[in-house]
């Protein structure tokens, strides 16, 4: 529901002149409802869930150190303003893990106009970005990961991670459930006091069985037919 997003603007304008619309779970479609948009619309999971699954096999489980937790930030809103960023990681460099974060080119480059001294920052490891089957070997190895994604909280989910976004907000409200993931926003400190989420509240169905490509397949031919 947030406009400022681009990606919310898209949503909206796709939806609305689209023939066929695939939801990963029940609160997506009660969503297009309200919106007026009732025909044709099916829940058929997550296909980001059928990749992830794929890639597990391909993981070399060759990480180290243990028991370090993994950080992402790309949103305009966390990396634009030096200041601002600049919090983040002055919270996440308190933490008593080490805290591995692949830098994005256009953090980097803002940090090092304010000359950002990296070497104050001990406990932070910034490395280059990584590609997707690393990312997913990184996210199974760490205990806890913080973004301001929303692709990679359900990443983290299906991962059985603990999540904190530091976003005000998140289009996968379901992860909120029993602590499996965070918000935080204004008070960065919260970072420090985040209670373990319940392991034995755990939904392993979690927007799909990691089948979604094969029955939105289905859907698309029997549409065309």
């Amino acid at each position: 529901f947030n406009r400022d997003m681009p990606e919310e603007i898209n949503r909206v304008m796709t939806d609305h002149v689209s023939s066929l619309l695939f939801c990963s779970s029940q609160v997506g479609k009660n969503n297009l409802k309200n919106e007026g948009i009732t025909n044709n619309v099916f829940i058929c999971g997550d296909l980001m869930k059928d990749a992830l699954l794929k890639v597990r096999s391909k993981i070399k489980n060759d990480i180290n150190p243990e028991g370090f937790i993994l950080a992402t930030l790309h949103r305009p809103y966390n990396t634009d303003k030096y200041e601002r960023l600049n919090q983040i990681l002055f919270n996440l460099n308190k933490l008593g893990n080490k805290v591995i974060f692949p830098i994005h080119p256009r953090t980097k480059t803002l940090l090092n106009q304010n000359n950002f001294n990296y070497k104050l920052y001990r406990n932070i490891e910034f490395i280059k970005p990584v590609g997707y089957i690393e990312m997913v070997n990184m996210l199974q190895k760490c205990i806890l990961m913080v973004t301001d994604s929303g692709g990679v909280q359900k990443e983290a989910y299906w991962s059985k991670k603990q999540c904190l976004t530091i976003r005000s907000e998140t289009e996968w409200i379901e992860t909120l459930e029993h602590g499996w993931n965070t918000l935080i926003f204004e008070n960065l400190s919260m970072i420090h006091k985040l209670k373990k989420p319940d392991q034995l509240m755990y939904n392993e169905s979690l927007y799909g069985d990691g089948k979604s490509a094969e029955k939105i397949v289905e859907k698309i031919l029997s549409f065309v037919s």
